[in-house]
């Protein structure tokens, strides 16, 4: 692969890199008790605690609900990620990314 075309691809690669610091993906835990909005580079911008649907009587599954839509939030960015640079992948393997 020459110089130009390894450029092309790199600037591809931070092209789509780009469209998925955009991309926001929304999850809610505990019926809208918790919310997350991560984006496409598995960056967390907003965590949001609906007090009226919260037990401070039961921090326990306050901690369950978060860690489990940090998880989904994660996992989903992931695969959105995983999905848009597919086509890339084989391409970025002959350059050593």
């Amino acid at each position: 692969m020459s110089k130009f075309d390894q450029a092309k691809m790199l600037l591809k690669v931070k092209k789509i890199q780009k469209e998925l610091g955009k991309m926001t993906i929304n999850i809610e835990k505990g019926d809208g008790a918790v919310k997350i909005e991560i984006n496409g580079e598995q960056k967390i911008k907003k965590i949001k605690l609906d007090p009226t649907k919260i037990d401070l009587d039961d921090v326990e599954q306050l901690e369950i609900w978060l860690q489990d839509a940090v998880r989904e939030a994660i996992t989903e960015s992931q695969k959105i990620a995983a999905k848009e640079m597919q086509p890339m992948m084989g391409a970025l393997s002959s350059l050593g990314l």
